[in-house]
C-alpha cells in the first residue's frame, strides 16, 4: 500500500501572495478552475495501491478547508485527512511529528510534496523507479538555467546511477543546473534520518527565545538538516522529468501555473475546458465554471470561476477571474486576476505584466523577484482583490488592489490601499 503526504504549510506563510490569501488559504486558491491543491490529489488518487492522503500544515481547519477535505473524500473515493501541526514545524518537522499516522497500516512507501508546485507529477514513474532501486529518499529534479538555478535547491548527481552525491539549498554561486522539484518519494525508513535531527536538536538545546534560532527540537528543514547532511551516503537518488514544473509564490506565478494545467486539459480533463459553438462567444484554451457570457472573446488561458458575468464586447485573455465578478460591456482585461465580487467598469482597461520564462530557454524558470526594486513596485500583473469596483473608462496598469476598494480614476504601478 502507498500514502502521499501534501505540506500546505500555514498563514505564516504565502505572504507573497497577498491579497488573494486574504480571503482564502493559499492552497485552496483556484488554479485552472480548481483549488490549487486539487492538482496534487489528483495525482495521488491514480497510483494504483494509494490507499490514503495527508495535508499537514498549521491553517485552522476551518470551514473551507473542512469542505474541500469532504468534497475531495466523495470524489476520489480515498480517506483525505488534515493534521494540523501545533507549531510551524518546517518541511520535515510535520512528518516527523505526524510519523505514526504516517506509518500505520505499514505502506510501502509514501509521496511527499509540496502545495506551491505546478507540475503533470510522475508519481507512477517515480514509484517504478523506486523499486527498481529501493533507497529511503528518491527526490523529483528537473532543470533550470545557471542563473535562476540559484533560487533553488541545487542537486549534483551520479550520472550513471542518479545517485545524489551534493546537495544545496539556494547556493550562492552555480553548483548544479538540476534543481528539487519539491515532490518526493520517501521509503519509511526515511524517518531515521528525521529522528536523528529531532534527536541532535534537543541535545543541541535549542531555546525558543534565542534570537536567529529556529524554534524547538521539532523544527526540521528536509532540505538543510537532511538532504543535505545525506547526500553522497547512498541514501538520496533523484529521478529526472522534462514535463511540466513550475512553483507557486506569487500571483504571477499562479497566472503561468493556470496556463501550464489548463494547457494540459484538452489531454486529462477536457471536460473542464469551454467549447467554441457558432454563434457563442469566442473562446480558445478557457475553463468556465457556470459563468454567464454574452459576446465576448475569451482566451487563451483564461479561467472563469462560478457567477461570473461577463458583458458584451469584453476581451479577456491571460487571466482568472473569481466566483462572482462582473466585467462589464467591453471591459478589456489581459495578464490579470479579478478578485471574488469585484465589478470592473463599462469600457475599463485591467492589464499587467507577464513575467514568463524565457520561451527560447527551455530551461528557464518563472523568476520569483520581489515586488519592489530601489522603492518602486516592478510591473507585474494586475491583481484586484475581493469586490473591488473599478469604475468606467479608466486603465489600471501594473497595479494591486486591496480588497473592498472603490475606485475614481486610473492607476498605474501602484498599490492602492
Amino acid at each position: 500500500m502507498l500514502k502521499a503526504v501534501i505540506l500546505i504549510g500555514g498563514p505564516q506563510k504565502g505572504t507573497r501572495f497577498r491579497p488573494l490569501s486574504f480571503e482564502v488559504p493559499k492552497p485552496l486558491f483556484p488554479v485552472a478552475g480548481v483549488p490549487m491543491i486539487q492538482h496534487h490529489i489528483e495525482a495521488c488518487a491514480q497510483v494504483p495501491g494509494m490507499q490514503e492522503i495527508l495535508l499537514i500544515g498549521f491553517y485552522q481547519p476551518d470551514e473551507p478547508l473542512t469542505q474541500f477535505l469532504e468534497a475531495a473524500q466523495q470524489e476520489f473515493n480515498l480517506p483525505v485527512r488534515y493534521l494540523q501541526e501545533f507549531a510551524p514545524l518546517g518541511t520535515g518537522g510535520g512528518l516527523y511529528h505526524f510519523r505514526d499516522q504516517i506509518l500505520a497500516g505499514s505502506p510501502e512507501a509514501f509521496f511527499v510534496l509540496n502545495a506551491d508546485v505546478c507540475s503533470d507529477f510522475p508519481l507512477s514513474a517515480m514509484l517504478e523507479a523506486h523499486r527498481h532501486q529501493r533507497h529511503p529518499f528518491l527526490l523529483l529534479g528537473t532543470t533550470a538555467n545557471r542563473t535562476q538555478s540559484l533560487n533553488y535547491g541545487c542537486i549534483v548527481e551520479n550520472p550513471q546511477t542518479h545517485e545524489v552525491l551534493h546537495y544545496v539549498e539556494k547556493p550562492s554561486t552555480f553548483i548544479s543546473d538540476i534543481i528539487n522539484c519539491g515532490i518526493y518519494l520517501f521509503s519509511p525508513e526515511a524517518l531515521k534520518p528525521l529522528r536523528d535531527v529531532f534527536q541532535r536538536n534537543q541535545q543541541d538545546g535549542q531555546l525558543e527565545d534565542s534570537p536567529g534560532l529556529w524554534p524547538g527540537a521539532g523544527t526540521i528543514r528536509l532540505e538543510q538538516d537532511v538532504f543535505s547532511a545525506l547526500a553522497g551516503q547512498g541514501q538520496i537518488y533523484v529521478h529526472l522529468t522534462d514535463g511540466i514544473w513550475s512553483q507557486i509564490k506569487s500571483a504571477g506565478s499562479a497566472l503561468y501555473a493556470s496556463r501550464l494545467y489548463l494547457s494540459r486539459y484538452q489531454d486529462t480533463h477536457p471536460e473542464r475546458l469551454a467549447k467554441h459553438t457558432p454563434g457563442s462567444p469566442r473562446i480558445r484554451g478557457t475553463h468556465l465554471a457556470y459563468g454567464v457570457c454574452f459576446s465576448p472573446q475569451l482566451g487563451p488561458n483564461v479561467s472563469i470561476g462560478k457567477g461570473v458575468t461577463v458583458g458584451e464586447g469584453v476581451r479577456l485573455r491571460e487571466s482568472i477571474v473569481l466566483h462572482g465578478a462582473t466585467l462589464q460591456e467591453h471591459t478589456c482585461v489581459l495578464h490579470s486576476i479579478v478578485g471574488w465580487g469585484s465589478t470592473v467598469g463599462r469600457w475599463a482597461r485591467v492589464e499587467g505584466t507577464p513575467n514568463d520564462p524565457n520561451p527560447n530557454d527551455p530551461r528557464a524558470r518563472m523568476d520569483s523577484e520581489s515586488l519592489f526594486k530601489d522603492g518602486k513596485l516592478l510591473p507585474a500583473i494586475t491583481i484586484l482583490g475581493c469586490r473591488v469596483r473599478i469604475p468606467a473608462e479608466v486603465l489600471i496598469l501594473n497595479s494591486i488592489v486591496l480588497p473592498h476598494k472603490e475606485l475614481s480614476r486610473s492607476f498605474t504601478n501602484q498599490i492602492i490601499l
